[in-house]
């Protein structure tokens, strides 16, 4: 069975559906989610969105903090574009039925590190249920748009498809749309677009310790790299520098909000230690607060430290935290009274799928956005929530092109169905279950957020023994989202070892002891 849609996008979060919203009014919509549409890294952030709403803030300055979180390696065109048009775009949100938290009638606006001013729009602290929530109720009631729950993209359809010989270096690469496992009935189906938007969010599940959800496994990022699309800053991951250290948690997020409000660091003596690393304390960029935190855990030998906010007023405290309170209570914590345990976790893709101002990728036809992507927004370090505010922009700065380019277009009428021919279900589920764990493991140990040429070196190796075994089996089994999960995430550390390994110096969120300063010559973008 073939789908034909003017627009096809992958991934439902808030990125593709304020895409899908604008582009419907100009064709038909296909959203393909390999879960249910609310599933999303975007449902899961709780901080909020960064955007210039006051008259005490301005764009300058929203401006210049994001250029030095980013270490020297900002897009500064993208850094304007984000910051100038971002307001209108959190104003639109609110406009569809987005409820944001306000204090006596105006919008309480947050603190996180590295901000120089209050600028978060938040809604507590589910800033990102919230958000989820107004998009997809105006997405279902659209009449252009169709939503495919628990849809597997497996591969983007490109001329390699069609019998063409396809390299990285071919100019005239084109995406056709994208080949989906439909999970329920257990068969590949083929989804033809004259538009592809890649939204398909990060892959924090590439490592042990995360703050994603289960589904982000780098799903799109890995379908671009084998279409041959460009893929650029890849080394630099943010590690959150505060996820509940619970064994029962998997790595349950604790706000950087938190530590907005007033909530200090310390190690297990009691010590405060963050102004010994930096001025600016607990509110300095994620990239120096999670080294810190490393620093204390790998040198005092323990399993944790304290995040304490139980100085601080409880009635302020359960008004800002709200599902943080909650949530820590059913773990026996209670944040008004008690420290919090936490540890780094990994927890966004800087790097991704290169993409222009408009959100085109090197391949014809296919666009992307969101945490997916590339922009030149983060350079080596995210700002803290500037990354939904991006999707928001880019999201939207994507949308004309992608009209332009669509009426220029047919369907193809030559794709072939998905050939499945020769292969078996596996039986040996072990196989894949112990090679992503094998791979996570890899991950933390030698390519988490302090590394060094010897662990890439050894990282390299052992990926490369899974990419083999999981390949092997791809070829003889019939597609299933575990395996493919971890074919994927198998593609993304590979990008991963391989951007840290082209990088000599730190900078930002890559930090490594063979090259532990910053140098001028490095200061580019590594692709792919």
């Amino acid at each position: 069975m073939t789908h034909r849609f003017d627009f096809l996008v992958l991934g439902s979060g808030i990125a593709g559906l304020s895409y899908a919203l604008r582009v419907a009014e100009h064709g038909t919509v296909g959203i393909v989610t390999k879960k249910e549409s609310v599933e999303s890294n975007t449902n899961y952030a709780q901080g909020g969105i960064a955007a210039v709403m006051s008259d005490a803030d301005s764009y300058e300055q929203h401006i210049q903090d994001t250029l030095d979180a980013g270490a020297g390696l900002c897009d500064r065109d993208a850094v304007e574009v984000v910051v100038r048009e971002g307001p209108q775009r959190v104003r639109e949100l609110m406009e569809i039925g987005a409820r944001f938290t306000r204090e006596q009638g105006a919008l309480h606006l947050g603190r996180e590190g590295g901000h120089s001013v209050n600028r978060i729009v938040h809604a507590a602290d589910t800033t990102g249920h919230e958000v989820e929530r107004a998009l997809l109720a105006a997405v279902r009631e659209h009449p252009n748009i169709s939503v495919f729950d628990y849809h597997f993209a497996v591969e983007l359809i490109t001329e390699h498809h069609l019998g063409q010989h396809v390299t990285r270096l071919r100019p005239d690469i084109h995406c056709y749309g994208a080949y989906v496992l439909d999970e329920v009935n257990d068969v590949v189906r083929t989804f033809l677009a004259k538009v592809t938007l890649l939204a398909t969010g990060g892959s924090g599940r590439v490592y042990l310790h995360t703050t994603n959800p289960a589904i982000a496994t780098g799903d799109g990022l890995a379908m671009a790299y084998r279409a041959k699309a460009r893929i650029a800053n890849m080394e630099f991951v943010q590690f959150h520098p505060t996820s509940l250290f619970h064994p029962d948690a998997d790595s349950f997020l604790i706000s950087e909000a938190v530590r907005g409000e007033g909530a200090i660091l310390k190690n297990l003596s009691g010590e405060r230690f963050m102004p010994q690393y930096d001025k600016r304390a607990e509110l300095a960029p994620r990239d120096i607060v999670a080294r810190a935190i490393d620093d204390q855990l790998k040198h005092r030998g323990e399993p944790h430290v304290w995040l304490d906010i139980s100085h601080v007023d409880r009635s302020h405290v359960l008004e800002h935290f709200p599902h943080i309170h909650a949530t820590c209570l059913t773990f026996g914590i209670d944040i008004t009274t008690d420290p919090i345990p936490v540890v780094p976790a990994a927890h966004y893709q800087c790097g991704g799928v290169q993409t222009d101002l408009e959100g085109r990728t090197s391949l014809a036809g296919l666009f992307s956005c969101g945490e997916v992507a590339c922009t030149g927004l983060h350079g080596a370090n995210r700002l803290a929530s500037n990354s939904l505010l991006e999707a928001l922009v880019f999201g939207h700065r994507a949308t004309q092109p992608s009209i332009d380019y669509a009426r220029g277009v047919e369907w193809r009428t030559d794709v072939p169905d998905w050939d499945d021919s020769g292969t078996s279900r596996p039986q040996e589920w072990v196989l894949i279950s112990h090679n992503r764990d094998e791979l996570r493991r890899v991950m933390w140990d030698y390519v988490g957020i302090v590394r060094s040429s010897l662990r890439l070196e050894r990282a390299a190796r052992r990926t490369r023994l899974l990419y083999e075994e999981t390949e092997d089996f791809y070829r003889r089994s019939r597609v299933s989202p575990e395996l493919c999960e971890l074919r994927n995430m198998i593609a993304v550390a590979y990008l991963i070892i391989q951007s840290a390994s082209m990088r000599h110096e730190s900078r930002g969120l890559h930090y490594i002891v063979d090259y532990p300063e910053s140098v001028e010559e490095e200061r580019r973008a590594t692709l792919v």
